[in-house]
């Protein structure tokens, strides 16, 4: 039904230690929604995608997915989801075929069933060609196409994928999300943790995660949109000098290269543009370039990041 709440969190909470690696997680996601939950090493996604398939215990707080609670009806919860992992097992001396079969098996896939779903997902993944091939001879855009139809084959209401394409090369990333928005298209609801910004941006919702605790959950387009901060692009001669000297001026929240480019973040009110330009000029350092705009997912990351108080490494 539309709108109906497929994953839910409440308080959920995971401590390893004295590392609160999840951290009071409050989260709804609705049927249908491709949500992309966003963070630096260490932030915790994984461990919220572990929790969320009922992997894992939470230390606190509950969580319910597709109507089954994660700790105590975790069969249930497994019956209903499909979950790619960083690594996931595919056998490197079977081939695209056999690695199916094995999966269908484990699923307890019926011959017939099997068969036509393993023709669909090799269609549709465009690995038909390969069927015979070791995994170990695949590329790594391939592998992920293969642990995907593996992952597919007991026909799960959600999708959990941990980083699905780190390390695959940008044309395999786009054709590895055209089939997800394929399989969104028909009715199936992705949960997927990503380092990448650009893939973020193809989410429905992102949820910007640091710490262990989600500091902000929204569209990609109201995320860049509502940032408090205004955000400046700045092209001078020297960027590194004129890096050091922005830092220094009152007002400036911080100061990112992009690309060519600096990002410059201004407290509204406190400083303005003509005020940093003159600056800037007077220190022989007139910019070719300064100039608001809207930005990025990743602007946006990491001003908030920086607000609350910076990222921890693994």
């Amino acid at each position: 039904m539309p709108g109906e709440i497929i994953i839910r969190a409440t308080n959920l909470t995971r401590r390893f230690g004295d590392l609160v690696a999840v951290d009071h997680l409050d989260l709804e996601i609705p049927r249908g929604e491709i949500f992309g939950l966003v963070g630096p090493d260490g932030a915790g996604k994984t461990t919220t995608l572990r929790l969320l398939c009922g992997l894992m215990d939470p230390t606190e707080g509950e969580a319910w997915v597709a109507g089954h609670n994660t700790a105590r009806e975790v069969d249930a919860v497994k019956d209903q989801i499909g979950y790619m992992a960083q690594r996931f097992g595919l056998y490197g001396d079977l081939t695209v075929e056999e690695n199916m079969i094995f999966y269908a098996d484990l699923f307890g896939i019926a011959k017939d069933e099997r068969d036509r779903l393993m023709t669909q997902f090799l269609t549709m993944t465009r690995m038909e060609a390969f069927r015979k091939r070791p995994a170990a001879q695949l590329s790594g855009g391939m592998k992920q196409k293969l642990a995907l139809s593996c992952t597919l084959l007991h026909h799960p209401q959600i999708l959990f994928l941990d980083e699905p394409t780190n390390g695959v090369d940008p044309v395999s990333r786009r054709d590895f999300w055209a089939i997800l928005y394929q399989l969104v298209r028909d009715g199936l609801t992705l949960f997927v943790t990503t380092a990448y910004l650009d893939e973020a941006e193809r989410c429905n919702r992102v949820g910007l995660m640091n710490r262990g605790r989600l500091i902000r959950c929204d569209s990609p387009r109201s995320l860049r949109e509502r940032l408090e901060d205004l955000c400046y692009r700045v092209d001078t001669a020297d960027q590194r000098a004129a890096r050091e000297f922005l830092l220094s001026r009152p007002g400036v929240i911080t100061v990112e290269p992009s690309g060519a480019r600096l990002h410059v973040f201004v407290a509204p009110g406190e400083t303005s543009a003509e005020k940093l330009v003159h600056d800037l000029a007077e220190h022989g350092m007139t910019p070719r370039e300064f100039e608001r705009i809207v930005p990025t997912l990743e602007d946006v990351f990491i001003d908030l990041v920086r607000k609350a108080g910076g990222s921890r490494g693994n």
